[in-house]
């Protein structure tokens, strides 16, 4: 006859499952949000924060933060700032142009910002032109092979094969 097994004390210790480091520390955690957000003072903060690494087992760890509500969700990642900047900057554009008492666009404004981002477009352009064109050959229109650096061998046999047809 198989040994009588009591379900009520089989199911107690199926639940008492001993506790690991990380589930001690992932309370610990959640225990230090909890007092960042205020949800608990310093002091029930750090009892508790105590008897999570004191526990045993996870049934342990359970009441400890229970009461607590769950923590936030993070925010979605963007670039700190950009997005608010680029707002800044249109609205400060925006109330440049206009007039504070109509706040219509006033033409000559308009135009006078215009020109100067026309200005800008151009120069930078033409100092971007300027150094993609710069070869660094000092102008004699001689590259860096033929000033006698970096001479390779290999294109002295190369040129010999061609040079015996």
């Amino acid at each position: 006859m198989p040994p009588f097994i009591d379900p009520d004390s089989a199911a107690a210790s199926a639940r008492r499952v001993r506790a690991s480091d990380a589930d001690r520390l992932a309370t610990v955690e959640r225990l230090q949000d909890a007092v960042a957000r205020g949800l608990l003072t310093p002091d029930e903060g750090s009892e508790r924060m105590a008897e999570a690494f004191a526990a045993v087992h996870l049934t342990d760890l359970d009441p400890l933060t229970e009461d607590l509500p769950p923590a936030p969700e993070p925010p979605g990642r963007t670039a700190p700032g950009w997005r608010s900047l680029g707002t800044l900057a249109a609205d400060q554009v925006r109330a440049s142009l206009t007039t504070a008492s109509t706040g219509r666009l006033r033409t000559a404004r308009v135009a006078f910002v215009l020109l100067v981002a026309a200005f800008f477009l151009v120069l930078i352009g033409t100092l971007g032109g300027a150094a993609m064109s710069d070869t660094g050959s000092g102008g004699d229109g001689g590259g860096w092979h033929e000033q006698g650096h970096g001479h390779d061998h290999w294109d002295d046999d190369w040129d010999d094969d061609w040079d015996d047809d």
